[in-house]
């Protein structure tokens, strides 16, 4: 059966005020990126400026297409793209509590005997309603990929994945895609991407690199952490069906290392 095999990287924003002071943004506060935040982006971009990319969805809140364009700026394979806006990607609202700090929800949240992660404000979205959005955005990316560039495939692909060895917390920004015809950027948010992989690892069984223990896997990535996944689809008479996952890496951010060293 002839397949599709493609790549997706998630990039978290960079940062803003609100994640440097300590205060919950979610969706009714959309700041921009701070000055630090612009720097993140951009080596983000230098990061990724070789890999190349054939889509790329952004959600439409501001800290996440500002940080798309920076990246896009850099990247030679961009320069025809165009930035798809998409809802679906915004962060998890976090109803009546945007806007407060970090501490006082953690405060909340431990009242209420529940993790942060767990933990749903009033009228705020629950973490199944923040999947159901993460299940409906990988649905829709498949079917624009799968139009797009079906004819992009290379030979029949294996039926299965195997696991890959270890991915180091550093590496090369072209690791698991080099000569994928087919990759996506994706730029969202810290808690969409986090529930996103818990979605992707306990739902879709994504496989995971050998020696990535569970803390790591389900924990925040920083601002402008990278997450890539290897995704191949097959066609139906309905459309587009996703045949397999497998991860590559999680939260990478050895583009940050030298930011930190300077303390932008």
């Amino acid at each position: 059966m002839k397949r599709l095999t493609f790549g997706l990287t998630l990039v978290r924003h960079g940062e803003t005020q609100y994640n440097k002071e300590g205060f919950l943004q979610g969706q009714a506060v959309d700041l921009p990126l701070s000055d630090k935040g612009l720097h993140q982006a951009k080596a983000a971009g230098h990061y990724l400026k070789d890999v190349k990319f054939s889509n790329v969805f952004v959600s439409d809140l501001l800290r996440a297409q500002q940080t798309a364009e920076a990246i896009m700026k850099l990247n030679s394979s961009c320069s025809g793209l165009q930035m798809a806006s998409e809802p679906l990607l915004k962060e998890r609202s976090f109803g009546s509590v945007e806007g407060r700090r970090m501490l006082d929800v953690r405060e909340m949240a431990k009242a209420a005997g529940q993790s942060m992660l767990d933990f749903t404000p009033p009228n705020g979205e629950t973490p199944e309603q923040v999947k159901e959005r993460v299940k409906e955005f990988l649905e829709k990316m498949l079917q624009v990929i799968g139009a797009e560039h079906w004819e992009d495939r290379g030979e029949d692909e294996p039926s299965s994945f195997s696991p890959t060895k270890a991915s180091p917390m550093e590496g090369r920004a072209d690791d698991g895609v080099r000569g994928f015809p087919v990759h996506a950027l994706t730029v969202t948010h810290g808690v969409y991407m986090c529930l996103a992989v818990h979605y992707f690892v306990e739902e879709i069984h994504c496989t995971l690199p050998p020696g990535y223990d569970k803390a790591h896997v389900f924990s925040l990535s920083p601002n402008t952490g990278l997450c890539r996944f290897i995704l191949t689809i097959r066609k139906e008479d309905d459309g587009f069906k996703l045949s397999g996952m497998r991860c590559v890496f999680l939260h990478r951010g050895d583009h940050l290392q030298q930011l930190n060293e300077q303390k932008i």
